[in-house]
């Protein structure tokens, strides 16, 4: 087969199953919230999580139209919020 590479993989598994946000669990453990759960568990409107999306304060993935947020990018967001304000 001329230009394609050989893998270890097993098959049905794509490089990506095995890649780790923060180099700890992988991907298929994380959990990914909607704005709107976001915003429940934040107590704050919808909008105010997109403006923190779209500043790059709080990370997370665009699928399609739509963002899901990972709980890490949650916690990571507080951490840094609560030590922020003193």
């Amino acid at each position: 087969m001329a230009g394609s590479r050989a893998s270890n993989r097993p098959p049905g598994q794509s490089g990506r199953d095995r890649i780790s946000p923060r180099g700890g669990d992988p991907l298929s453990e994380v959990k990914f919230l909607t704005v709107a759960e976001v915003a429940a568990l934040m107590r704050v409107s919808k909008m105010t999580v997109y403006r923190l999306v779209h500043s790059g304060e709080l990370g997370a993935v665009r699928v399609g139209r739509s963002f899901r947020v990972p709980e890490h990018a949650i916690h990571a967001y507080l951490k840094d919020a609560f030590t922020d304000s003193a």
